[in-house]
């Protein structure tokens, strides 16, 4: 559990209607397996210690008996399970009968959540034989034990406070108001439900989104465990459709028409930060739900989960062209409105022939475009220097070509070694000094030129460089409007891609692909035999790790030891452990002692849910601490 992950499982066991020893014998055998694949909390079908559809027969007596003797057993078996257990059962109370999920962990019976809702409508008629649970839970005696029974139980492990596991039964999500609403305000984060749904056709669909929402609506993992194959054909036939959602995502899933068990990792500590900063999501803090602890061991989860490298591009290639395009939409739709509010003739911008300063001007022809504005009106300035190169010098021209900008050319090589002069420096001295003048001429040249057209600067640096201060301060990190602002630089080549790949223009694809194919520089530095001297990545270290550092961090606030190790399982193969906690250094340190630059960033559109921008998504102080991460990182070195 350590990190906050805990691992999950929903089981469909092989049943017989009305066949109790089987069953339970069939039950054991997957806590078996459960435990064996390390599974702290394991959830099976609604009523399958009898079957589900055993109609009639629930007003037998010997079925109930012995139902509530397998129960007894099956306890006994998880006595020396490291686990919580949720076990379907019919159960007789005070002459009425309740279909229930009895918790089991460490050979006792914790608690009985009842079914607050009876469907009793087309194949369903539970109300024939069934009473819905009480309004209240209470306390029962069974077999000499006081048990706690009814509704929204909250079982909180002893060892992980966040943990709290609530269960509800079938028809109870599908109703207006589902029990586990309640158990959430009081603080569940995971959610189990013990189901009997059977299978129609399209019904498949409706199910997995009901659990996806709810598991959204909650902020809460939600375990699904589906009645299968074994229950009774004579009128419906049950699929096995078991599920583990998070957060609004399926993580796990079972093919139907098959009986087998799912497992997953449920991230708590994710749970529980999401539902810190969501201020509509609030605890109600009343405490009217009885809460019994229960026990597993401590330890470190071995993780199957897959966690994508580049979090901020899907990976379906059709979502990745929807995303883009929508993307890409956002920001024309954002500088359009700043364009027609400033009454701006011209949009002014520098053009390096690099991916960002391509994205920018991808996104304002979007823009003329929307307005149906004269893209002549465009001000393209490349401005050649000491690093520029032939390659990318020539991709710019050929850019602003054949998107209809104009084009203007001004060298400062002139101006900045007369600034050189002004203030001492020596010109052989590649100092940051010597890189950072550059980057301001370039900044006062497109300013200025905005200020005699009625223009405006529109800014192409990116969330990555911006997470990293890997800007000129009063330089590439200013301008009027930053249009790639909260665009990772992972994504700003898809961005670039999409684009050259949905372009007719055959000659703006060519350069686009050439551009996605020039290796990340500020070109601030002499090229060596022509070519690029100054590498981004190299200096400041992989886009791709930083961005998965950048989004773990920021969207689901993980300390720096849990990214640590996401990354190495998700980047092995391609980067060693060294290499990693290298790179997750630089990011933690940058980005702490760079703030100062984000603290005051032009205006920008956000476009995805992690944004730096000091007015809305992060307000943090330019002169925080960074120790407790640094900390965080020094532990990593201990532990290895």
């Amino acid at each position: 559990m350590k990190h906050g992950f805990v691992k999950v499982a929903a089981a469909t066991p092989d049943i017989r209607v009305a066949d109790v020893q089987f069953n339970m014998e069939k039950i054991c055998e997957s806590i078996q397996e459960a435990e064996k694949n390390d599974a702290k909390i394991v959830v099976f079908p609604e009523l399958c210690i009898t079957g589900y559809t055993c109609g009639d027969l629930f007003t037998q007596d010997v079925l109930l008996k012995a139902a509530r003797k397998a129960l007894f057993e099956i306890a006994a078996f998880t006595a020396d399970k490291d686990m919580l257990v949720f076990v379907g059962v019919p159960l007789s109370v005070d002459g009425e009968l309740y279909n229930v999920a009895a918790a089991l962990n460490r050979g006792e019976i914790l608690g009985l959540t009842t079914k607050t809702f009876l469907p009793n409508y087309g194949e369903f008629y539970e109300m024939r034989q069934f009473t819905p649970g009480p309004e209240i839970a209470r306390e029962i005696l069974l077999e000499g034990n006081k048990i706690p029974f009814g509704p929204q139980l909250l079982f909180q492990a002893t060892a992980m406070e966040n943990l709290i596991v609530s269960a509800e039964i079938c028809e109870d999500v599908w109703s207006p108001i589902p029990p586990s609403i309640q158990a959430a305000m009081e603080g569940a984060t995971v959610i189990v439900n013990c189901s009997a749904s059977d299978e129609s056709v399209g019904k498949d669909s409706y199910r997995r989104e009901l659990i996806k929402g709810q598991s959204a609506r909650l902020i809460a993992g939600y375990i699904y465990a589906n009645a299968g194959e074994g229950e009774s054909t004579t009128d419906v036939v049950f699929g096995g459709h078991n599920m583990i959602a998070e957060n609004g995502a399926i993580l796990a899933e079972t093919k139907r028409y098959q009986n087998e068990i799912i497992y997953t990792e449920l991230d708590i500590n994710r749970i529980v930060s999401e539902r810190r900063k969501n201020t509509t999501f609030q605890i109600s803090g009343s405490r009217e739900l009885i809460r019994i602890p229960f026990y597993i061991e401590e330890e470190k989860t071995a993780l199957t989960r897959v966690f994508p490298k580049k979090p901020f591009v899907p990976q379906d290639e059709r979502v990745r062209a929807e995303r883009c395009e929508e993307i890409l939409t956002i920001q024309a739709m954002g500088l359009k409105k700043r364009l027609l509010h400033t009454r701006a003739n011209t949009a002014v911008i520098g053009i390096s022939g690099g991916l960002d300063s391509t994205l920018a001007l991808l996104v304002t022809a979007k823009a003329f475009d929307m307005m149906g504005k004269d893209k002549k009106e465009i001000l393209a300035v490349t401005m050649p220097c000491f690093g520029t190169t032939d390659r990318t010098y020539q991709n710019a021209c050929r850019m602003a070509e054949q998107l209809g900008a104009s084009l203007r050319e001004v060298p400062i090589g002139d101006a900045v070694n007369i600034h050189f002069r002004n203030i001492g420096h020596d010109p052989k001295d590649h100092s940051v000094t010597y890189e950072n003048s550059q980057a301001r001429e370039r900044t006062q040249v497109l300013m200025d030129i905005a200020n005699g057209t009625n223009g405006m600067v529109i800014g192409t640096g990116d969330m990555s460089e911006l997470a990293l201060g890997w800007a000129t301060y009063n330089g590439d990190h200013m301008s009027m409007y930053g249009v790639n602002a909260s665009v990772p630089k992972t994504l700003v080549r898809h961005l670039v891609k999409y684009a050259a790949d949905e372009t007719p223009d055959r000659k703006l694809q060519a350069v686009l692909y050439d551009v996605l194919d020039t290796p990340v520089s500020p070109e601030l530095l002499p090229p060596k035999d022509g070519d690029i001297a100054q590498k981004t990545e190299d200096l400041v270290g992989p886009y791709e790790l930083h961005d998965f550092f950048l989004y773990y961090m920021l969207r689901f606030g993980y300390e720096p030891s849990k990214i640590y190790r996401l990354a190495i399982r998700t980047f092995e193969g391609e980067y060693d452990s060294v290499t990693i906690l290298k790179w997750l250094e630089t990011f933690c340190r940058r980005f702490f002692n760079q703030q100062f630059k984000r603290s005051c960033l032009p205006d920008g559109p956000k476009v995805g849910m992690v944004a730096l921008s000091p007015r809305g998504d992060w307000r943090m102080p330019s002169d925080a601490c960074s120790a407790v991460w640094m900390k965080d990182l020094e532990n990593i070195l201990l532990e290895e």
